[in-house]
């Protein structure tokens, strides 16, 4: 079941209900690795490396298995970092066999913004320009965007003793949201990141903020890439809502020719949309808020799930919007016995939270 690797670490967290916290890390990386699970014991194996958690009298026994030794911090940071959310205000023990703690990150990439427009009204993309452009070629489309405070020089973030990162603090805070990677030019070195502009008022939005208020020669980190790999088989259903829309234009602008995709897209109104370009044969189908009744907020989750229900066997299934729309297809498709390996089901944003 395990592969052997030469970086090994081993750890162990405490926390108050064991079972229910392996059972929200299993439900999370299912996305992200193959996940096989028992009542006391999961396996997790991804591109970065294996992790073995097992319960044991009240502990879950942690072991990471990774082929590089930055692999291994980037699995024991990715880990450490999702015990501690997912515990949320429980209290939390975890220590490790070696501490983690690191002046600098494996995985952060200083980069500058070289330019900003208006994709759509609520939709603004920033280019930033990145001195070593290849840890963002293929594989992985999120990344992590860290902005530091106006007037301030940098401080980046290390790692702590418990593996998770070591965030600066008071007048060096940073600004940290998670974003899609649209697209990256290797001859320019650049990458592209669409913001998704809110437009309800009395939200918070930092990261639409940043996007709408970005300068030219405004210094950024980026942390990854991870997560959000890029689908492969001949038939593809893709659907989503605004914040999915950056990772459907890209996989279909990456799709190889041959390959038949099918997009879903809910956006607000027409003027939201924005032309998908593939060597791939494409069928989109746009959703307009504009014109739904205010009892219709299950219009992309049933559109979708109807969809699911007409496509060819070994069709791909990629959803990802609301937080619960997300869990209902994903239910939905396991009800349907359809193949694990073969969907990528994420939530990108939850009904109630702040927003980007």
């Amino acid at each position: 079941m395990t592969t052997a690797h030469d970086y090994n670490l081993s750890g162990v967290a405490v926390p108050v209900d064991p079972h229910s916290l392996l059972d929200e890390i299993c439900e999370h990386f299912v996305e992200h690795a193959e996940v096989e699970r028992s009542e006391h014991l999961a396996f997790l194996k991804s591109k970065i490396g294996n992790a073995t958690i097992r319960v044991d009298d009240g502990k879950l026994l942690i072991d990471l298995s990774c082929p590089t030794e930055q692999a291994l911090q980037m699995s024991q940071t990715m880990l450490a970092e999702h015990l501690f959310y997912f515990a949320g205000e429980e209290p939390l023990e975890l220590s490790w066999a070696k501490s983690a703690a690191l002046k600098v990150l494996p995985n952060l990439h200083e980069a500058v913004v070289v330019g900003a427009e208006d994709v759509t009204l609520h939709m603004r993309r920033v280019k930033f320009a990145c001195s070593d452009i290849r840890p963002f070629l293929g594989g992985d489309m999120h990344v992590r965007v860290l902005v530091p405070p106006n007037g301030r020089q940098p401080i980046w973030p290390g790692l702590r003793a418990d593996g998770r990162v070591a965030w600066p603090q008071g007048d060096d805070e940073l600004l940290v949201r998670v974003y899609t990677i649209r697209a990256v030019d290797a001859e320019k070195r650049e990458l592209w990141i669409d913001f998704l502009q809110h437009p309800l008022a009395g939200v918070k939005t930092p990261g639409a903020d940043f996007a709408r208020d970005a300068r030219v020669g405004q210094k950024v980190a980026l942390l990854g890439p991870g997560g959000g790999g890029f689908p492969v088989a001949r038939s593809i259903l893709l659907a989503g809502d605004e914040s999915a829309l950056p990772a459907i234009a890209r996989i279909a602008e990456e799709a190889p020719a041959g390959t038949r995709l099918q997009a879903i897209i809910e956006v607000s109104d027409a003027a939201e949309e924005q032309p998908l370009v593939s060597a791939a044969s494409l069928d989109v189908h746009w959703l307009h808020r504009c014109d739904y009744s205010d009892s219709a907020r299950s219009t992309l989750l049933e559109t979708t799930k109807e969809a699911i229900a007409s496509i060819e066997d070994g069709t791909f299934v990629w959803f990802a919007a609301e937080k619960d729309d997300v869990r209902a297809t994903r239910a939905f498709l396991k009800g349907r016995g359809h193949d694990r390996k073969n969907m990528y089901v994420a939530w990108y944003w939850e009904r109630g939270a702040s927003q980007a």
